[in-house]
This record gives C-alpha cells, sequence and structure tokens, in this order.
C-alpha cells in the first residue's frame, strides 16, 4: 500500500494511502475550526484532487481529538465584519466547497469525523456520500447558545438529512450528543470505537475504490439529481446516464460486466468484476 504527502496548504493535509486520498482539516490547536485560510485551502485541495488520477476515493477527516470545531468565529464572524466584500468572498467559499462541491463531487467522499463535530462542521458530514463517526466523539449544534442558529448552508443540511423532530430539538437545545446517537438518528452510516475508527473507514475506502470509478460517479449523479426530480424525470435522467456510461467505458459493463459473470468468473452479491479481473495467483 504505497503512502505519500502533499503538503502545500496551511491549513490541510493530503496522504495519499495507495489509491485513497486522506483530506485532514490541520487545525489541532482551535479544534480544526474553519478560519478564512481553511476555506481557501480546502476549495484548493478538491480542486486538485478532482483531476487527480492516483486518488479514487477522499476521506475527509481531523487532526489531533476533533473533526471540527464548526466556523472559528473570531475569524469568520468578527474579524471580516468591518469587511463585507471580504466576507462574502470567504463566505461564498465556504458555502460552496462544503455544500455543492461536495455534494456533486465526482469521486466518492467519506467523512471520519474522529472527535468533536459542531455547527458548520454538519454540514461537511452531510454533503459527504458516506459518514463514520467514533462513539466517543462528542457533536452539536451550538449555535442556539449564542443567540444565533444553524445558519447558511446547516440548516438544508439538516433538512436533507435527519427527521425534522431530531433536527429542531438539537437546533433549539444546543444539546450535545455522541457518536452512538449518531448513527441512530441517521446523521452517519455507523459509529466504532475511536480505536477502530480509522481502519474500518479505510477498509470501506478501499473497498469502494476498487469500483469502477465511471460507475461510481454515476451512482452518486443517479441519486442526488433525482432528489430533485420527479419519478418520471428520474428514470429520463438515469436512462440517459445509463447512455453516457456506455460510451465511456465503450459497452464494458456488459462486455466484461456482465460477460465475466456469464462466464463464471464472479457472482453479483457474492464477489464483483474487480475480483474477476484480478490475475490469479
Amino acid at each position: 500500500m504505497s503512502e505519500s504527502k502533499m503538503s502545500e496548504w496551511k491549513t490541510v493535509t493530503v496522504d495519499l494511502d495507495g489509491s485513497v486520498a486522506v483530506v485532514t482539516l490541520n487545525r489541532p490547536h482551535k479544534r480544526n475550526a474553519m478560519s478564512p485560510q481553511l476555506h481557501i485551502d480546502m476549495s484548493d485541495v478538491l480542486e486538485k484532487l478532482r483531476y487527480d488520477t492516483a486518488s479514487k476515493v477522499l476521506v475527509i477527516t481531523g487532526a489531533g481529538e476533533s473533526f471540527c470545531a464548526g466556523m472559528d468565529l473570531k475569524e469568520f464572524f468578527v474579524e471580516l465584519k468591518d469587511n463585507p466584500a471580504e466576507f462574502d468572498r470567504i463566505y461564498r467559499m465556504a458555502t460552496e466547497w462544503r455544500y455543492r462541491t461536495l455534494r456533486y463531487y465526482p469521486k466518492p467522499t467519506i467523512c471520519m469525523v474522529n472527535g468533536y463535530c459542531f455547527g458548520g462542521a454538519f454540514t461537511v458530514v452531510e454533503a459527504c456520500d458516506l459518514a463514520y463517526v467514533a462513539k466517543e466523539a462528542t457533536l452539536g449544534l451550538s449555535e442556539i447558545n449564542f443567540k444565533h442558529y444553524p445558519g447558511g448552508s446547516v440548516s438544508k443540511s439538516l433538512a436533507n438529512l435527519l427527521r425534522p423532530r431530531d433536527a429542531l430539538f438539537l437546533a433549539m437545545t444546543g444539546r450535545t450528543f455522541k457518536g452512538d446517537r449518531a448513527a441512530e438518528i441517521g446523521f452517519v452510516n455507523a459509529a466504532y470505537p475511536a480505536a477502530d475508527l480509522r481502519r474500518e473507514v479505510m477498509a470501506i475506502a478501499h473497498e469502494i475504490a476498487q469500483k469502477d470509478p465511471d460507475a461510481l460517479q454515476a451512482c452518486k449523479e443517479g441519486y442526488r439529481f433525482s432528489l430533485e426530480m420527479s419519478a418520471e424525470a428520474s428514470m429520463n435522467f438515469t436512462a440517459a446516464k445509463s447512455d453516457q456510461l456506455t460510451m465511456r467505458q465503450k459497452d464494458s459493463w456488459r462486455s466484461e460486466g456482465i460477460g465475466d459473470f456469464l462466464s463464471g468468473k464472479y457472482r453479483p452479491g457474492l464477489g464483483g468484476h474487480e475480483q474477476a479481473a484480478k490475475p490469479s495467483s
């Protein structure tokens, strides 16, 4: 399993573990709170990894004992208060990468919530395709505690993912909750002991990285865009997507994917084409 490190950003690190890029929010002294510089760095990281052929899956996590404490209240809301143009520039950047860019990213994204997760970090968790949390992690929407509310893209993220009763209870009380509860209410896929979290998440990431990248992108787009469509529009869209996938793969999903199944090289549900494609030892 090859490993390499990209270190051209001030507040984010990127480590390549084989075909998985581990993107780490790196402000541990501030519990990885999102400063203007972090938003600039993450926007650039996601742009570069979009076209990086070595990375097939992205895992987003935090340095130290925290995932992300939300927005850096001082640097974002106070220090930019008297500079409306710069506040608007950073605000748009913060919204873009955490909501639109991650949501429609061409590669699978996995959020690994290794510790404290608050406020604006909820949007990162929700926008990723999959999310896993340490059972010991503490999560919460603390905005109500300083006379505000989950604004920006956070309210939409709550509406996308949580039941109304859970979303409003968490937003209106500001109470914290643990990783187990995050899994119970569907905020994440599963919770693992902190000591096991990275191993479990990386195993999932490497499993997904073996799948066909065009098929993975079609999975994401078929799901994401269908949420916004009627049933008839969705079926027309996914039919067109299937034609697009056929062209991108040069019909290999039929000739190789189904062909290997018909020739007995694997059985769907008990194996996959990626196993059939491996040379036998």
